[in-house]
């Protein structure tokens, strides 16, 4: 008896382990277009969150370079040295300069030695050895004598860097610059600013600019953070947010008006994100709109991403005060968005069309669509929205208006915005979702049943959650990504319906963030991609042109033994592409019969996979989960590979 259970038991797994060898059959169906994949499919949402404008993306290493933070000093202190002595008065202009009211005035009271102001930078200053660095002011004399400028930088404990010497001459308001190069890299430098020559000297907008910025534009972008969004060649660039768009209160709104034109009349902010959470606060966040809509749109062309401006909608963020504009006084806003759409677009016969030929970009924008509110939901939002879409649609037909269904993917107040701009012939809907990993799983078939004829979604933000919405325990691990793949294969499996899909929150400084996760962190001299920003980069970068059927025994891909897959054809290179993803725990051996075309021996593939759920990347192990390239064999009219546990695979064929 025990001999013959020993051998029904060997039998048994004998069986079981040729079944679990035995593949599974797809069938893609290459010859059969489902649907033609949009150009803006895979993008970009950027919002001045974690530090991600000021202290981030934007390159400006001063903090508070006009003095107007409410603390007028934040970020300077006052130095002496070799028996100098001074002091400094903060002047308001108002007045005269609404938008800048604030400036200094340096009293230099000593005839030997220096007297002057420290900035701290944004938890520093990051600079590199061999770097030039360009340092500038606006600068006015009071009197006959000329305070001189001694520009330092300091690095690791105290040492001085870089330094420049400047004269500022006129007794009316100029801009000065000098030019110098770093000997050291230090993550935490700062800025020294001495004065000598007793005297009295006004300054305003003191700043350094590292001079390789991207595209070596003078007081622009870090390039390794926008190289990052280069690389991953999305479709469109959705701007400037995100809550910001609504501000906490509508008088700290987002206008876009007062972020083009001269810097140093640019109308600064608080950051609405400053305070906002317990867990993470940053007094010291605010906005000084050096990125602002000009920069905004020249990176989605830098990049070759179609720009999605979002503009306030006469109401401020419902999580915060909800403020809401009365419906008799909405012309402002409203003209707010027909001037945003000439600006992009007219030519120098327009009013806003000249200023972006002034701003030196003669050529349009291409501008095609726009949103109107952020995350607004309520019968208040409907009306606003009816208004405004009415206005638009009068006056520029042709541009495709994105509508906000709230901030979560169901319950009454997405119902209500989902059944009602339907029926009113909404061109495009925002949905949001941050879940946890299972609900991304889960909802891979969401949109298998939605009206192929009604509106076009957007897939605005939406991230897994490794531990619970907003927590500062979220991570960007390797559980998420995964889970985001698996149901980004949904979406591009309904390109028919989905038109657009964007990860959120973009940019996350190390030590100045409020939300995690987060696609590409960063400390002030490198930054790194997350497993999530891979996954992002293989689904964007392989989307192809038409959506073609992938099933098994005809039903799609999507969550049978844990896996998920898409199939695409690239029209432009005239491969076929296989986007297949394994969320168990067990490998699985697949073979795709492809019918339609006849392929080449040998397919590309790369893997982005960990056997560790909990997997991150960092600073030091920027690469931990990061894609490997390979090769497999095609035999004629069937694919076979093996697919790891918790891997995602992107297959690309050659017809012949």
């Amino acid at each position: 008896m025990i001999r013959k259970a020993f051998l029904t038991f060997c039998s048994a797994g004998l069986l079981l382990s040729a079944q679990a060898q035995t593949p599974r059959i797809y069938t893609i169906q290459a010859d059969k277009i489902k649907t033609p994949i949009q150009k803006t499919m895979y993008g970009i949402f950027f919002e001045d969150i974690n530090l991600a404008a000021d202290g981030g993306v934007y390159a400006e290493l001063v903090k508070n370079r006009s003095f107007e933070f409410n603390m007028p000093l934040m970020g300077w202190t006052e130095h002496k040295k070799d028996g100098g002595d001074g002091r400094i008065e903060v002047i308001n202009r108002s007045a005269e300069r609404p938008e800048n009211p604030h400036f200094i005035k340096a009293y230099v009271t000593a005839d030997a030695g220096s007297f002057g102001l420290a900035n701290e930078g944004f938890r520093g200053m990051g600079v590199k050895e061999g770097e030039e660095y360009s340092f500038s002011v606006m600068a006015k004399q009071n009197g006959d004598a000329n305070v001189k400028l001694h520009v330092e930088l300091h690095g690791d404990n105290d040492a001085t860097i870089g330094a420049a010497d400047l004269t500022p001459t006129d007794k009316e308001w100029n801009r000065y610059s000098v030019k110098f190069k770093s000997s050291a890299t230090v993550k935490k430098a700062s800025l020294y600013v001495w004065l000598s020559g007793k005297g009295i000297i006004d300054l305003d907008m003191i700043s350094l600019f590292p001079e390789h910025t991207w595209k070596n534009r003078p007081g622009g972008l870090r390039a390794d953070l926008v190289q990052k969004l280069a690389d991953i060649k999305p479709g469109f660039l959705r701007f400037p947010g995100g809550c910001i768009v609504e501000g906490r209160e509508l008088n700290n709104r987002y206008q876009w008006k007062k972020s083009i034109g001269d810097i140093d009349k640019r109308t600064n902010i608080i950051n609405r994100w400053n305070t906002e959470f317990k867990h993470r606060q940053t007094p010291d966040y605010y906005q000084t709109f050096g990125l602002g809509f000009m920069e905004y749109f020249m990176t989605a062309e830098d990049i070759g991403a179609s720009p999605l401006p979002i503009l306030n909608c006469g109401m401020a963020c419902e999580f915060n005060t909800g403020e809401l504009v009365p419906m008799d006084q909405l012309d402002p806003y409203i003209q707010d968005a027909l001037d945003l759409i000439e600006f992009a677009n007219g030519d120098v016969s327009t009013k806003w069309g000249k200023l972006r030929t002034d701003l030196g970009h003669p050529a349009p924008f291409n501008l095609k669509m726009l949103g109107v509110g952020n995350e607004q939901w309520g019968p208040q939002y409907v009306e606003r929205w009816k208004v405004f879409t009415k206005a638009i649609k009068t006056k520029y037909p042709d541009v495709k208006i994105v509508s906000a269904l709230g901030p979560s993917p169901d319950g009454k107040e997405f119902d209500l915005l989902n059944t009602t701009f339907r029926s009113l012939g909404a061109d495009i809907l925002d949905e949001h979702y941050y879940a946890a990993p299972k609900w991304f799983r889960d909802n891979a078939r969401r949109y298998d049943n939605y009206d192929r004829k009604g509106p076009k979604i957007f897939a605005g933000e939406y991230a897994a959650q490794s531990v619970a919405t907003v927590s500062p325990e979220n991570k960007n691990n390797w559980e998420c990504a995964l889970a985001e793949a698996a149901f980004m294969t949904g979406l591009e499996r309904n390109a028919d319906v989905v038109s657009m899909a964007s990860y959120a929150p973009l940019f996350a400084h190390v030590e100045g963030w409020q939300w995690t996760p987060n696609l590409i962190w960063f400390d002030n001299l490198n930054s790194y991609a997350t497993p999530n920003y891979y996954v992002q980069q293989l689904f964007s970068l392989n989307k192809g042109t038409d959506v073609v059927p992938l099933t098994l025994s005809n039903d799609v891909v999507a969550g049978q033994d844990g896996c998920y897959a898409t199939a695409s054809l690239d029209k432009n290179t005239n491969e076929l592409i296989i986007k297949f993803v394994n969320t168990g725990a067990t490998a699985q051996r697949v073979s795709f019969k492809l019918n339609g075309g006849s392929y080449q021996k040998q397919a590309n593939v790369i893997t982005l996979s960990s056997d560790n759920g909990s997997a991150a990347n960092s600073l030091d192990n920027p690469k931990a989960v990061s894609p490997v390239q390979s090769t497999i064999a095609v035999n004629g009219k069937l694919l076979s590979m093996n697919v790891e546990p918790y891997a995602l695979k992107v297959v690309r064929l050659k017809n012949k």
